[in-house]
């Protein structure tokens, strides 16, 4: 158990950083401090008292990154309660079925989603953010609720909130906190039951690690309702005095480069996507000019080549940061080493949401590459099921402070999740050399070839999606031929004014060009076009059940 309580750091962070900026909604630059969030936090209390909420009773939170979405978090835990975010992309169903699977008593939504779900089926009392009002209840109890709490806070506050005010529920660490229903890679989301003791070790071993400092500035755009994000750029950020700006507009790459170079944030929180997009469209077209590619091939010459790409890749960037942290999947090999010779500040880590999610991290100076990091010293475990764990890959599995519950509601899930002697298997397949973790691929996409060897889809697939006019693709195996279902990049065929006719023929060729780099058991046989994107999982991963 780790010794330092997780409710009580934000009762400390609150009250050693009163006066500092906290929050900020990028879109409209509305800010709050963090004595500020002290007393939101505070009526939501109150707000919560009003409708009858008893500590572990369970709040649904539904809502794109914002502050009203980060109080809500905040105050739920910080009562005694449970909190259970669900990710804004998911669908209709998925929502509606997670506030009753999750028996929760209460739920906040933004508008905007309220409007597309079937609101007959929500049973509970039901409040929209960022405003608070009312939208649903049985029998219009609630209806003067914002009244309630203001006149009730007056009372109880006559001069005002302040920092001895600050006072959380006793929660021992050892309490669920939080429900995550990830909907994962192979099928219907589970609810991993997160405890105080999760968060604390995730958070308590960043602290370790000194990422950031009271003062500094960190953009959140990742979706917070995901554990990554969650963790790292706000209950991490927020335990530490650092000023969180909150993207509230859609993380596209233009918009990302516009909020880095404003905010200049001292960390970059990313997941590969965004950086496989960033060598793709900017660094891609200037290497692979000829001049370009004779210069490279100089000793010295290549090395300021580097230097100057380096240097703009960090100012595009905000310029301001120590380290990108790179997570929630793997990034492609050949991405990874070229970031690596150029000497960007990057590092990859690895983790999943039963963990809260933190399994392995290096800092970048320390990072190896086709690494994930160094499993956690002193708060992880992990072993290799593998006759040889340096050499023969095998199911990663691992024990520790991060290590979930369990899955609410499910003890059939929760018994299949773990080993007899008690280790969380994570279902990836890797190879451990010392502490520092090398991935091969999930077990349940390995393929086998037709003389049983084996092949990870992973790998290939970051290949192709490296390849002209791909967006993204996914390997399956049909009929014992490989198949590589791609999604062109139908923006980057407009910018080049070549008709869609000529996508096929495109393909084929890049299928020619990869299979030259491939072992003959990887080799891919057919090509399939898809026309839109693929369905994803919060961590952007494709969800390949859906398509194999």
């Amino acid at each position: 158990m780790i010794e330092q309580n997780f409710i009580k750091i934000y009762e400390t962070s609150f009250k050693n950083n009163w006066s500092q900026l906290a929050l900020t909604d990028y879109k409209d630059q509305n800010s709050l401090t963090y004595g500020q969030v002290a007393e939101e936090i505070a009526r939501i209390h109150l707000f919560f008292e009003e409708i009858g909420l008893k500590q572990g009773d369970k709040v649904s939170l539904i809502g794109k990154n914002h502050s009203s979405w980060s109080l809500v978090f905040l105050a739920t835990f910080t009562y005694g309660a449970v909190i259970v975010p669900i990710l804004h992309e998911f669908n209709s169903d998925s929502v509606l079925h997670i506030i009753e699977h999750s028996d929760s008593q209460c739920a906040f939504v933004n508008e905007n989603i309220w409007s597309t779900l079937d609101q007959d089926r929500v049973a509970i009392p039901t409040f929209s953010i960022p405003s608070f009002d009312l939208l649903k209840s049985k029998d219009n109890s609630h209806k003067n609720i914002k009244q309630n709490v203001d006149a009730k806070f007056d009372q109880r506050y006559p001069n005002g909130f302040t920092k001895e005010d600050i006072k959380y529920a006793e929660v021992d660490n050892d309490k669920v906190i939080c429900i995550n229903y990830t909907s994962g890679t192979t099928g219907f989301s589970k609810g991993v039951m997160l405890t105080a003791n999760n968060y604390a070790g995730n958070v308590t071993y960043a602290h370790s690690l000194g990422l950031l400092f009271p003062g500094e500035k960190d953009l959140a755009f990742l979706p917070m309702a995901h554990a990554y994000g969650c963790a790292f750029d706000f209950l991490y950020a927020l335990s530490n005095g650092v000023h969180v700006t909150l993207l509230d507009v859609i993380p596209s790459p233009q918009n990302l480069v516009k909020a880095f170079q404003e905010i200049r944030p001292n960390i970059i929180i990313t997941v590969p996507l965004i950086f496989e997009k960033i060598y793709k469209k900017k660094i891609l077209p200037i290497v692979e000019k000829p001049i370009v590619k004779a210069l490279l091939k100089v000793p010295g010459v290549n090395n300021i080549i580097y230097k100057k790409i380096r240097k703009s890749l960090i100012e595009s960037l905000g310029g301001n940061f120590r380290e990108v942290i790179i997570g929630g999947a793997a990034l492609g090999k050949d991405i990874e080493a070229f970031f690596h010779k150029i000497k960007f500040p990057f590092t990859v880590g690895y983790g999943m949401t039963e963990c809260a999610p933190l399994i392995s991290y290096d800092h970048h100076y320390d990072f190896v590459p086709t690494s994930c990091g160094s499993i956690l010293n002193g708060i992880m475990e992990a072993r290799i099921d593998s006759p040889d764990p340096e050499n023969i890959p095998g199911e990663i599995q691992v024990k520790g402070e991060n290590v979930m519950a369990g899955y609410y509601k499910n003890p059939e899930a929760t018994k299949e999740a773990f080993t007899e002697d008690g280790w969380l298997k994570t279902g990836d397949s890797g190879v451990l050399v010392g502490r520092r973790l090398f991935i091969k691929g999930r077990i349940k996409t390995m393929l086998l070839g037709s003389n049983g060897q084996n092949i990870y889809p992973e790998e290939i697939e970051a290949k192709i999606n490296n390849m002209p006019y791909v967006a993204e693709s996914l390997v399956v195996q049909r009929d014992g031929k490989l198949v590589a279902i791609i999604h062109p990049d139908y923006a980057e065929l407009r910018d080049n004014n070549i008709d869609t006719d000529s996508i096929t023929e495109i393909m084929n060729n890049n299928r020619i060009t990869l299979n030259n780099s491939l072992a003959r058991y990887e080799k891919i046989n057919i090509i399939e076009i898809k026309n839109d994107e693929f369905e994803k999982t919060p961590k952007k991963s494709i969800k390949r059940f859906m398509y194999s």
